[in-house]
């Protein structure tokens, strides 16, 4: 008898490390962030790996300075997620991706709508392409002008200049030709060192990278930054959509739109950072006509393909939502 029960309690015991086991995932979480293991996606992605806990995942997170190597390390499968850049994510999302497009968001009260939208339910499906699946999104920060010399404050001053370009990014290479400047193929890891060296003379870059990576030696003395946002940069996790279950990714998108405030916090201390002496105000009628032209460049981007219509038309939808009386909203 004695011999049963024994027997009875190892295999209560056998049976319940193995359900403990199912509950629980192990997962590797592949993290872009260009300081490192220190940096503060790192830590952003240190406190969702807590709340992830509480799903039932069991997150590694790797440290990837090197975005490119991230990306492709989830092509490969050694990632089961990862975190990148919206610009280079829209290579696995094109929905999700066209968040990024170029003058789409004027401001961050437009992107928090926008990210409201997209933590709901009913858009899990558009949030779907291929194998794989957005499972949050945050900000980034928008993207301004940085110029190595203040009077290049309008498209045609800009003709003839240097201008980094994300090279996996054709988008951006295409914009710089219209105005009659000079692509220079760049990343996220060298486009700032080539600016503050001289070899570009123009780039586009969130405020909270001033004084990471050093922007004010390019800007220096003569150069400034013009206070026209072009894109509200975003960051994007994401995963195989055979590694997470629907209800994971959605509690994990869930979770990304509730932290917003602490991220718009932290953005704002960076972008406090910037000395107002390098802001270049620039005339209303000249941002009237980059509208314009902004508006005309997502439509052809679309129709060649980089961006995507659906979202598009909800970014659309936000503008007017926010500012009725945009051309572009009564136009009908």
């Amino acid at each position: 008898m004695k011999k049963l029960m024994t027997a009875a309690l190892a295999a209560c015991a056998l049976a319940t490390s193995m359900t403990a086991q199912a509950a629980t995932t192990k997962t590797k979480i592949c993290v872009f962030d260009i300081v490192g293991n220190v940096g503060p996606m790192m830590g952003a992605m240190k406190d969702w790996q807590t709340a992830a806990v509480g799903w039932g995942l069991d997150a590694e997170l790797i440290p990837y300075t090197n975005e490119a190597i991230a990306a492709e390390d989830l092509k490969a499968g050694i990632c089961d997620a990862a975190l990148v850049t919206g610009i280079r994510g829209r290579g696995f999302s094109k929905y999700a991706g066209t968040v990024d497009s170029i003058g789409s968001i004027p401001s961050m009260d437009h992107l928090r709508i926008v990210l409201q939208v997209l933590s709901l339910p009913q858009s899990a499906p558009k949030l779907t392409q291929g194998s794989y699946q957005i499972m949050g999104i945050a900000p980034a920060g928008a993207a301004y002008i940085f110029v190595n010399d203040k009077q290049v404050n309008t498209l045609a001053k800009a003709a003839g200049k240097r201008v980094a370009v994300l090279e996996y990014d054709e988008t951006q290479a295409k914009l710089v030709s219209q105005v009659g400047a000079t692509p220079v193929a760049s990343d996220i890891t060298n486009f700032s060192t080539k600016f503050n060296n001289g070899v570009v003379d123009v780039i586009a870059a969130p405020l909270a990278a001033y004084e990471a990576l050093e922007l004010y030696k390019g800007l220096s003395p003569d150069g400034g930054i013009i206070n026209y946002p072009l894109v509200q940069l975003t960051i994007q996790l994401i995963g195989k959509k055979d590694a997470f279950s629907p209800e994971l990714a959605q509690k994990s998108r869930e979770y990304f739109y509730q932290n917003l405030d602490r991220i718009v916090a932290q953005l704002k201390k960076e972008e406090e950072k910037v000395d107002a002496k390098w802001w270049v105000e620039i005339p209303d009628s000249d941002k009237a006509e980059y509208e314009v032209l902004m508006q005309e460049a997502r439509n052809q981007l679309k129709i060649e393909g980089y961006y995507d219509p659906d979202m598009l038309t909800l970014l659309r939808k936000v503008r007017c939502k926010l500012d009725q009386s945009r051309p572009e909203c009564t136009a009908g």
